[in-house]
């Protein structure tokens, strides 16, 4: 039977069994089972079903549905509590990724990417709350900092493993599919039979919640999910396809960036925690008008594959400080709209998701520059929304325009 711990109380038990340490936990299992998936994605899909730049934005457009449809977890968590949802989604993530190499057909791909995308999306819903839920506005830019570099170090132990053993031991895409699905899986099973279920202070609001006052939230949201569709769809895709990358080089490029985000991660917490999300999130955008600009320059320009490789890794450090979205939410909000409103800004996040990838790989095929260039102008969007933060937001205060107009309650 379930232990129920408050979260006050969780204080009393060891560390290794405390809230923070279960956010860690599932933060070492997520990126296991995903980025093994992603790692191998662009050659598997180019070698099994001789994929082009058409059929990789089709994929991508699959895989971002059951992130439209997170608004779903709303009615979920009616039956059943946050935390278990979390780690159930786990165990789907790992067990869709454990077989995808037995698919190996346009159809298999796109089905097996689709209930791997379910676990991903819905784990990432129910995680971002329990995030908010678990830690306190103080701590939130550190911790974050901290879950996001635990991640980027499981993922340096999956990565090692495939770029030190996928020639000399000639791996197969089954293989190492069904080694990283499975640690994840075992992670997520004994994360259930380890951990107690921590309860909370605030109980959650158990439907869809639209507030006015969230409105810049919203936007930024919308705003991300469109931008960073196309550096994962699309810049890895580029690094194949345009420079012949082969497994062991982009995981190599993987691998560096892995590396730069153990070390800065914690870094750009503690930067959000001492300049604050307007000029953290304004850093963000502007580098990555500048990154999208370059990377656009790779095409039309004719830059060789050492620039765009360092533009890779320059980009996976600027998409760090996204984190500074979720700890100006966490200062607006009320605290019963943590669930709800996460499983909301998914949503939004994935609007664009489900169309965007596939008529950006329609345009890929015509001018790839063209593709790059419109995310330069997206990260410009987001620059100008992000400017609207006030410098130190709260509840009643979520906009600059609070200094002048009276927040609405709704």
């Amino acid at each position: 039977m379930a232990r129920f711990v408050r979260l006050e109380d969780a204080k009393d038990l060891p560390l290794w069994r405390r809230p923070v340490a279960l956010l860690f936990l599932m933060s070492l299992a997520m990126p296991i089972a995903f980025n093994t998936w992603s790692a191998l994605l662009n050659n598997f899909v180019i070698e099994a079903a001789d994929f082009d730049g058409g059929d990789i934005g089709l994929l991508h457009t699959v895989r971002e549905i059951p992130g439209f449809f997170a608004v779903g977890v709303i009615a979920i968590i009616i039956f059943m509590r946050e935390q278990v949802l979390g780690l159930i989604s786990l165990v789907l993530l790992g067990a869709a990724t454990a077989v995808t190499a037995w698919f190996p057909s346009m159809a298999g791909i796109l089905t097996i990417t689709m209930l791997s995308s379910v676990g991903f999306h819905y784990y990432e819903t129910v995680n971002q709350s329990l995030q908010l839920q678990w830690l306190s506005k103080k701590e939130a830019p550190r911790v974050l900092g901290w879950l996001l570099a635990a991640g980027s170090a499981a993922t340096l132990v999956a990565y090692l493993a495939i770029m030190a053993l996928w020639d000399s031991l000639g791996l197969t895409y089954n293989t190492v599919y069904m080694i990283g699905g499975g640690v994840t899986v075992l992670i997520a099973v004994f994360a259930m039979a380890a951990y107690p279920q921590f309860e909370a202070p605030n109980p959650q609001i158990k439907r869809m919640v639209l507030r006015r006052r969230y409105w810049l939230y919203y936007a930024l949201q919308f705003m991300s999910g469109a931008r960073r569709q196309i550096f994962v769809v699309f810049a890895g895709f580029m690094m194949v396809e345009k420079f012949g990358y082969e497994v062991h080089e982009i995981t190599t490029l993987y691998l560096i960036n892995l590396v730069v985000n153990i070390a800065v991660a914690p870094l750009l917490g503690r930067a959000v925690g001492y300049f604050g999300e307007r000029r953290t999130l304004g850093f963000e955008y502007i580098g990555l008008v500048t990154v999208f600009l370059c990377y656009g320059g790779v095409y039309y320009l004719g830059w060789g594959v050492v620039v765009a490789a360092t533009l890779y890794v320059i980009d996976h450090i600027f998409f760090g400080l996204a984190l500074a979205l979720k700890t100006y939410f966490q200062k607006i909000a009320d605290p019963g709209d943590i669930a709800p409103t996460a499983a909301v800004a998914f949503t939004i996040n994935h609007i664009a998701a489900v169309f965007l990838p596939v008529l950006l790989g329609l345009l890929w095929l015509a001018s790839p520059a063209a593709v790059f260039f419109l995310a330069a102008g997206m990260a410009g969007v987001s620059f100008v929304l992000a400017m609207m933060i006030p410098r130190h937001p709260e509840k009643g205060n979520e906009t600059i325009f609070a200094r002048y107009v009276a927040a609405p309650a709704e």
